[in-house]
């Protein structure tokens, strides 16, 4: 089951998803490498956002999101950095596009 992040609104990992269907892996080995995906989107969002704050403003933010509370964290991330979702959508988006080809040319050794 996936957890909920301040920025799941904002991203769409379904079609990654449906490339995993389309391999021949146990549900095990697809569960495990839809983990593995949703962490690394996870850590590299994280690392977008935290390049654009001030180490004072990393704190905060990091305060933050241990305390889960994402309307708190949109209203400090707003206020810090320009156009932050499509920043956030950007860095997702070509997360994603790394993991299509990299599906896609695992579908040529099945």
């Amino acid at each position: 089951m996936t957890r909920t992040f301040f920025y799941s609104h904002l991203i769409e990992i379904e079609s990654i998803i449906i490339e995993l269907d389309k391999l021949d892996l146990s549900p095990e080995q697809k569960e495990h490498l839809a983990n593995l995906i949703d962490s690394s989107l996870h850590h590299t969002i994280l690392d977008a956002v935290l390049s654009e704050l001030t180490p004072a403003d990393k704190k905060v933010f990091l305060q933050s999101l241990k305390e889960d509370n994402h309307n708190k964290i949109w209203k400090f991330l707003n206020e810090k950095i320009d156009s932050v979702e499509e920043k956030i959508k950007k860095t997702a988006n070509d997360l994603k596009n790394e993991l299509h080809k990299d599906l896609k040319e695992a579908k040529k050794y099945k």
